[in-house]
């Protein structure tokens, strides 16, 4: 079976290290204000050869949360959905990116016993704001199909 949380690590050692934006996985990433990623499992699926209960492929599907905010050197400033869309645009790329000339990701996803057969985005519901704290987001799934190895 393949353990989610090596795939948590390592897909968001990808996102910072392609984006040089912070990623917290769950929570706000320590000591840092906006923009940052947040990073959630959100859904599983297991798949097997028949009559075996291995479940030698999985599919992991992971929110990544886009999160601007005001400019901490202007006071009077405040998350805008220009800044959202712009770290949504990074992480698609970053994810979802491919070299054209091969055909292979862009950045390369390296899990300890699997090996990722395919990456798509599962749904991009877009941005929300609050007003209270100026802050906007914006919200991504992607979807991750893996196989042991």
């Amino acid at each position: 079976m393949i353990a989610r949380l090596p795939v948590t690590m390592a897909l968001s050692a990808l996102l910072t290290s392609a984006t040089r934006i912070p990623v917290g996985r769950g929570r706000k990433p320590k000591d840092t204000s906006p923009p940052y990623y947040l990073l959630y499992g959100v859904t599983a699926q297991t798949d097997g050869a028949p009559f075996s209960d291995l479940n030698e492929d999985s599919t992991l599907v992971y929110q990544v949360t886009s999160v601007s905010g005001p400019d901490p050197a202007n006071p009077d400033s405040y998350g805008v959905a220009d800044q959202a869309e712009w770290m949504a645009d990074l992480a698609r790329t970053a994810i979802l990116g491919r070299d054209p000339a091969t055909g292979l990701w862009v950045n390369e996803l390296t899990i300890p016993g699997a090996r990722v057969i395919g990456r798509s985005l599962d749904t991009e519901p877009g941005g929300t704001n609050d007003p209270a704290d100026a802050i906007m987001s914006y919200a991504q799934r992607f979807r991750f199909d893996l196989t042991s190895i």
